[in-house]
C-alpha cells in the first residue's frame, strides 16, 4: 500500500474486522492503546462498532497532557508567577486544571504565559526578549524529547543565557511497566504508539512479553493500520505467542531512531516522575543533566509548592489506567464538557474523554459499555 486512501477503504477494513471476529471465536479479549492519536483515531473512525463485542478496546496513559500530575500543573503556574518570567507551553496544557488554577486562567490575571508549537519557538522568543527569563514548559513522550535537547544544545552553542526549561518529559516503556505491576489493570495485548516508536523502536518493548506474557503491536493511525494491529494481538493471544510485532514498518524500524535517542542521551538522564493515576513511577521522567544545568529552571529558581486538595470526583486517574471509562464518570458531558473541562482527559485533543464526547458516545459500541 502506498497512499492514503488505501488505509482507509472501507471494505478492507470490513474484511479484517471479519478476519478478527473468526479467529477470536468469541474468545474475550481486552486490548489497551497508548496513544492519545490512536485514542483519536479509534473514536473518529468508528473502529468499536466494527469490532465484535468480546473484543474490548481501553485507553491507557497515552497522552502526555493527561498523565501530568496536579502538582506539575501547580509548579509550572508558580514560575508563571515569578517576576520577570515568560512561560511557554503548548497550547493543549493551558486548560490542565492544576489543584487551584490553570495557565488559562493565570494568563487572565495578567501573567506573561505565550502558546508556542515548538521549544525553537520558546528560544527564538528568549532571543527576542533578553531582559525576560523564557521558561519552556517540556511535556511529551520519547517523540518531542530530542527537539527540546535541541533547544538546549543551540541556547548553549550561541550563549543564549535566559532560555531555561522546565522538563516534566516522561518515558513510555516504564509506564507500561507500571500498568503490567497494577493488579486492577488487566489487559490481553497492547497497541503500542506510532510516534514514539519512530524513536525507541522495537527492541524497548521487549520485555513486556518475555517478563509478562502479553501481545504487543506497533500500529499506525488510519482504520486499517488499526485493525491490521488488532488482528496481529489477536492471532498472538489466541494462538498463546506473545510478542512484538511492527505493523507500521513504513515508518518505524527495529532500532528507531538512533540519532534522537543520541540527543535524549546526551541532555537529559532518567529520574522518578508522579503519573496522574500511575503515581510516581521510577526512572520514567527525565531531568537535564548537570553540565546542562544552566538551561535548568529549577536549577536556577527554586520554588516550594503548597500542597492543596485535589477534585476527588475527577476520574481521569482511573480512566488513564484503563480501570475506568468516560461513561463511568459523573461529571462526563454535565459538568465536564470541553469548554468547562474538569480533568485533563477532557482538555487535550487527544485525551481519552474528549474523544468520547466529540464522537459520539451515544454509540452503539460506548452504549454498550455503559451496560
Amino acid at each position: 500500500m502506498k497512499y492514503i486512501d488505501e488505509y482507509r477503504d472501507s471494505k478492507l477494513c470490513e474484511k479484517l474486522a471479519s478476519q478478527i471476529a473468526k479467529i477470536a471465536k468469541g474468545k474475550y479479549i481486552t486490548l489497551m492503546e497508548v496513544c492519545g492519536t490512536h485514542t483519536m483515531s479509534i473514536a473518529r473512525y468508528g473502529i468499536k462498532n466494527l469490532l465484535p463485542p468480546n473484543i474490548q478496546l481501553l485507553s491507557g496513559p497515552g497522552c502526555p497532557v493527561c498523565v501530568t500530575a496536579d502538582a506539575d500543573i501547580d509548579k509550572a503556574i508558580a514560575y508563571a508567577e515569578k517576576e520577570n518570567i515568560i512561560l511557554t507551553t503548548f497550547g493543549d496544557m493551558m486548560k490542565v486544571p492544576g489543584t487551584f488554577s490553570s495557565l488559562s486562567t493565570e494568563k487572565s490575571k495578567g501573567r506573561e504565559i505565550k502558546v508556542v508549537y515548538s521549544a525553537a519557538d520558546a528560544l527564538q522568543l528568549a532571543i527576542s526578549n533578553p531582559e525576560k527569563i523564557v521558561v519552556f514548559l517540556g511535556v511529551g513522550f520519547e517523540t518531542t524529547i530530542p527537539t527540546v535537547a535541541v533547544s538546549i544544545l543551540d541556547a548553549k552553542m550561541n550563549g543564549i543565557k535566559n532560555y531555561y526549561v522546565l522538563s516534566m518529559h516522561k518515558l513510555i516503556p516504564p509506564a507500561l511497566r507500571a500498568l503490567l505491576d497494577d493488579k486492577e489493570v488487566c489487559v490481553d495485548g497492547f497497541i503500542l504508539p506510532g510516534h514514539v516508536s519512530t524513536i525507541i523502536g522495537v527492541e524497548a518493548y521487549k520485555f513486556i512479553p518475555e517478563e509478562y506474557g502479553v501481545a504487543c503491536a506497533i500500529t499506525g493511525f488510519e482504520p486499517v493500520d488499526i485493525l491490521q494491529g488488532i488482528l496481529l494481538l489477536v492471532k498472538q493471544i489466541v494462538y498463546g505467542k506473545p510478542r512484538v510485532e511492527n505493523q507500521y514498518r513504513r515508518v518505524v524500524k527495529e532500532h528507531g531512531n538512533p540519532k534522537a535517542q543520541r540527543l535524549i542521551e546526551e541532555v537529559f538522564e532518567p529520574t522518578d516522575c508522579e503519573w496522574r493515576g500511575l503515581g510516581v513511577i521510577p526512572r520514567s521522567g527525565l531531568k537535564i543533566k548537570d553540565k546542562y544545568s544552566d538551561f535548568d529552571i529549577e536549577k536556577k529558581i527554586k520554588i516550594k509548592i503548597q500542597k492543596r486538595k485535589k477534585n476527588t470526583r475527577c476520574i481521569c486517574g482511573e480512566i488513564l489506567r484503563g480501570v475506568k471509562t468516560p461513561l463511568d464518570c459523573t461529571l462526563f458531558g454535565k459538568r465536564c464538557t470541553p469548554e468547562n473541562p474538569v480533568g485533563p482527559c477532557m482538555v487535550s485533543s487527544e485525551g481519552t474523554c474528549a474523544a468520547y464526547y466529540k464522537y459520539g458516545f451515544n454509540s452503539r459500541a460506548m452504549q454498550e459499555e455503559k451496560l
